[in-house]
């Protein structure tokens, strides 16, 4: 009999202790991968980075305003001629995260800020030395390699070009000197076209490339650069690293007003928006400095198809356009359309600047002065196609019709 009721409660023990592995196991699975928070900034004229901690569930929380040192601006809108609301700095990366630092342009005062994240409290930043002056005026989008400890700026105004500077725990290093881009413009420029789009690094931070739109308007074609980061040894043995002198520039055929880009992981290709038509996927030979288009999409209906964000969890592209309220989901290889996402509902006009990590998308909508800027977060767990907004987050009393720009600390 002992033996019987042994065997019964060994029995119901090893049942409980299934069902209680799979209950945890399952709560485990359930779990979807998260970054630590999500940055952005004002743009003011007192320019600050707002700092808002990503929850579990992959929405957003009320977080941190830092004041950045300098001061934002706007450009000028070519058809209103009058300071662009909403798309300010007509870029994207307008600040970028390297290691546990952010860097944020600071166009209306020709500065490069760079500040410290907390390790304890992803909102908590401090402005680490002070900004750094650039060579140009209008700075509205950079690039950070934690590989090569370099910081690169693109600016659009009545000096333009490239710079960067080397940057440690201690802060930034001086610019070095322009490369400049002749787009003969006035500062603030006036836009959206024959600007920098964006600044961002290869893969293996071996290469800076910077999109520059041209002006279809006046047969103006815009073109990518190439920026190789070389190594020197200095007198004593050390290793010195710097950006080239001079960059090559290289026009794809069929493309026009190349935007926002994205490094697609593991290959040879870019994937970037054209404000002109869509979007398009490149092969990029950084030893020769040329590109060509492999993959072309146009987007009908679209205005001004111009951000992108590369999703690991889904592998493909999504974009953007200030003035309509979607947003579309891309191949990463050819740039057909998976998926197009109607957020009409959520009362923004369009959407700009956005940013992909584990299971979530952010894309800011800094509103039209009317409706409140706002961050609208969208559960892409499911892989390609099944993308759905999960949180509209405003940003009322945080940023404005000004904001710019997304990061995420991962």
């Amino acid at each position: 009999m002992k033996t019987n009721i042994f065997a019964l409660l060994f029995l119901v023990e090893g049942i409980v202790g299934h069902v209680i592995q799979r209950h945890y196991g399952q709560s485990e699975s359930a779990c979807k991968a998260t970054g630590k928070a999500v940055y952005l900034l004002t743009n003011d004229a007192n320019n600050a980075v707002v700092a808002l901690p990503i929850d579990e569930d992959g929405a957003l929380a009320a977080g941190t305003i830092t004041p950045s040192g300098g001061a934002g601006s706007n450009t000028i809108d070519g058809t209103t001629m009058k300071p662009a609301q909403p798309d300010a700095l007509v870029s994207q990366s307008s600040l970028t995260i390297a290691g546990n630092h952010i860097f944020a342009v600071n166009a209306g005062s020709n500065s490069l800020s760079m500040l410290s994240i907390s390790k304890n409290d992803p909102t908590k930043l401090t402005l680490v030395g002070q900004p750094a002056a650039v060579p140009a005026e209008f700075p509205n989008t950079v690039a950070a390699s934690i590989k090569n400890k370099l910081a690169c700026v693109g600016a659009s105004g009545a000096v333009a070009g490239i710079s960067c500077a080397s940057f440690s725990k201690t802060g930034l290093g001086a610019m070095d000197a322009l490369r400049p881009i002749d787009l003969g413009q006035s500062t603030p420029p006036v836009g959206p076209t024959n600007t920098v789009s964006q600044a961002f690094f290869s893969e293996d931070e071996s290469t800076l490339f910077t999109t520059v739109k041209g002006d279809p308007a006046v047969n103006k074609t815009g073109f990518m650069s190439m920026l190789a980061v070389e190594q020197s040894i200095g007198c004593r043995g050390t290793v010195k690293i710097a950006a080239a002198p001079a960059d090559s520039r290289t026009s794809p055929a069929g493309t026009a007003v190349l935007f926002g880009s994205q490094v697609i992981p593991g290959t040879a290709t870019v994937f970037a928006t054209d404000a002109s038509f869509g979007a398009v996927v490149m092969s990029v030979n950084t030893q020769t400095g040329q590109a060509a288009v492999v993959g072309k999409q146009t987007i009908e209906g679209q205005k001004a198809t111009c951000w992108a964000a590369f999703a690991p969890a889904t592998g493909s592209v999504f974009v953007t356009d200030v003035a309509v309220p979607r947003i579309i989901e891309m191949s990463a290889s050819n740039a057909s359309i998976i998926s197009t996402i109607d957020l009409s509902a959520g009362g923004d006009p369009g959407f700009i600047d956005l940013k992909a990590s584990g299971a979530f998308l952010y894309a800011l909508s800094p509103g039209n002065g009317s409706t409140d800027a706002a961050i609208t977060v969208m559960d892409i767990s499911g892989g390609q196609g099944t993308a759905k907004a999960i949180q509209r987050f405003s940003l009322k009393g945080m940023a404005g019709a000004n904001a710019q720009g997304i990061t995420i600390l991962e």
